[in-house]
């Protein structure tokens, strides 16, 4: 009889959270245990107390793993390659609304974790760091945006336009997790080009997402 394969402890590690992503997702962070996602993995009790100790720290390495799907920033190709700022901030502005607007159960769940920090200073600090390193990734194009054209945001700085574009975003996720029936991504895109100034015929392109 042929040995089984053992699964690297990392490997290990990700199904586990993926488990505990699922069982989050169907019954609350409040019902996440290590029994409930020992049976979602199909792992033992002990297994999962092997690579996490306890629920505690379940609960929170799931929301590491969670920010690292939802807030944090990859500035594909499709978006560096454009010469200039304009272009560069209207593909990465469409990069992530379709991004985001795709995956409503992360956004639900982040939204949980958030109301959840209220109560639990880690959890709140671990967000706000993870919040404002989204918002940093955003800064360089919006200072080279104000350089390219200073006369069209007079008085704004690269911190409030990043706050700005970042606040779009996550509009654009709550929405889509709200009421998905009455939510399109293009007609959203579309909305926020026209009120750049920026309609959907001039320079259009299409950024391929993941």
């Amino acid at each position: 009889m042929g040995k089984r394969k053992r699964i690297p402890e990392e490997a290990r590690r990700e199904q586990i959270l993926g488990a505990a992503f699922d069982v989050a997702c169907r019954a609350g962070i409040g019902r996440l245990t290590v029994r409930a996602v020992a049976a979602e993995a199909g792992v033992s009790h002990a297994l999962v107390l092997f690579h996490f100790g306890r629920k505690e720290r379940l609960v929170h390495d799931l929301l590491d793993w969670v920010l690292d799907i939802t807030s944090v920033l990859h500035i594909s190709e499709d978006v560096a390659r454009f010469p200039r700022a304009r272009d560069r901030f209207h593909a990465l502005l469409e990069q992530e609304v379709t991004r985001q607007s795709h995956q409503p159960e992360h956004t639900r769940l982040f939204l949980e974790y958030w109301a959840l920090g209220t109560q639990h200073e880690e959890i709140r600090t671990r967000i706000a760091a993870e919040l404002e390193r989204y918002r940093e990734a955003f800064r360089g194009i919006m200072a080279d945006l104000i350089g390219e054209d200073p006369l069209l945001f007079p008085g704004a700085t690269a911190d409030g336009l990043s706050a700005v574009a970042v606040s779009w975003i996550q509009g654009c996720a709550v929405q889509a997790l709200v009421a998905p029936d009455r939510f399109d991504t293009d007609t959203y895109l579309a909305a926020l080009r026209g009120m750049m100034g920026r309609p959907g015929g001039e320079a259009g392109h299409h950024v391929e997402t993941s």
